[in-house]
């Protein structure tokens, strides 16, 4: 197995909470992404590393995100008390477009949100695994200065 994949595996499966540096050094040896080649539905998860965006995610049963087309992209797909999806507008203001724009030095996709000044970067893991980090104004950084990371595995 791949020695990045293997990093992967283990903080995708880890039990206890992941030290989100582990996250930012393994960001550098994953690959940039095209905008357009991510779009389709995604399955997201958040790691478990104490952001406060894990919580909130919690509360609306985050389900993962739906590009629909570059200029179309639903960052909060979320289960509804009966079970189905929908994409939460209110909670994000909006919805979103995907864009490729440099993050720590390199152009790769990320999603803009259209009411709040967030951005979301992506780099991939495989052909169905994105690692994902928001980033944006103060409200996305933990107090511990970290920013949040979560997964996508494409459906």
């Amino acid at each position: 197995m791949h020695p990045v994949r293997e990093r992967w595996d283990a903080l995708r499966t880890a039990t206890e909470q992941v030290d989100p540096a582990a996250l930012d050094a393994l960001w550098p040896d994953l690959e940039t992404v095209d905008a357009s080649s991510i779009l389709g539905s995604w399955r997201g998860f958040a790691f478990r590393t104490g952001h406060p965006v894990e919580r909130v995610l919690a509360r609306s049963r985050w389900y993962g995100k739906h590009f629909v087309a570059l200029d179309d992209a639903k960052p909060l797909i979320c289960r509804a008390e009966d079970g189905g999806l929908y994409s939460d507008t209110v909670s994000c203001r909006g919805e979103a477009g995907l864009w490729n724009i440099e993050f720590r030095g390199e152009v790769t996709a990320a999603m803009v949100y259209d009411g709040v000044p967030v951005f979301d970067h992506f780099k991939r893991v495989d052909d169905t695994t994105l690692l994902g980090v928001m980033n944006g104004k103060a409200a996305t950084v933990s107090d511990t200065g970290h920013l949040f990371y979560f997964g996508l595995e494409r459906e």
